[in-house]
């Protein structure tokens, strides 16, 4: 029996999980993700996250690990592409510039009845060279930034378009594996490393 569910679909979350050893279950929770009036990019995240997980601990009556990663570039949140447009819009954007990439990670059980959660946002700085007009057409025919908030994924394509990261490279990819890790233990949730 899993000791976890994953509420998400994202085969990175899901990859990223299994290297750490934890033995889950994944099923995407249906939230609305709009942003709300006031709201910064890590309020915004971890909101979504709480309530992944909060959602997947009603159905499931599992312990349940909501996770939520967004892109910012001057204050404002850059979530998946629309469309291809949008996404050759977001690169040029990203080009030559550093942005941070904002992941929250939430696990929720229930105990005695009563909902708990715990929660933490991670913020890593991530640099992008200066992008040629053809590379972000080259890029984005691939269709890999479709799916992506900011329309790029690390661990894909766009690794050549990075110039430098400053935090975790496991939370641009999805799940910043170290405060995962702690978080799961201090919810009895085995890892590999588990002492």
């Amino acid at each position: 029996m899993a000791d976890l569910l994953l509420a998400s679909a994202s085969p990175r979350r899901r990859e990223l999980l299994e290297q750490i050893g934890v033995n889950f279950i994944s099923e995407a929770q249906d939230i609305d993700e709009s942003v709300l009036s006031g709201e910064t990019a890590s309020q915004y995240v971890e909101r979504l996250a709480r309530e992944k997980a909060l959602a997947g601990c009603k159905t499931s009556k599992m312990t349940t690990l909501g996770s939520d990663t967004c892109v910012v570039l001057d204050e404002e949140i850059l979530s998946k592409p629309s469309g291809t447009d949008d996404a050759k819009t977001m690169l040029s954007r990203l080009s030559g510039r550093s942005h941070q990439v904002l992941t929250a990670i939430a696990i929720c059980e229930n105990v005695n009845g009563e909902f708990k959660i715990s929660s933490q946002v991670v913020c890593t700085d991530v640099s992008f060279i200066v992008l040629t007009p053809v590379q972000i057409e080259r890029y984005v025919a691939t269709g890999e930034p479709m799916d992506k908030a900011g329309s790029y994924g690390i661990q894909g394509k766009a690794a050549v378009f990075v110039s430098g990261i400053k935090g975790s490279y496991s939370n641009v990819v999805g799940l910043p594996l170290m405060e995962t890790a702690l978080l799961l233990q201090q919810h009895n949730i085995p890892v590999w490393c588990a002492q």
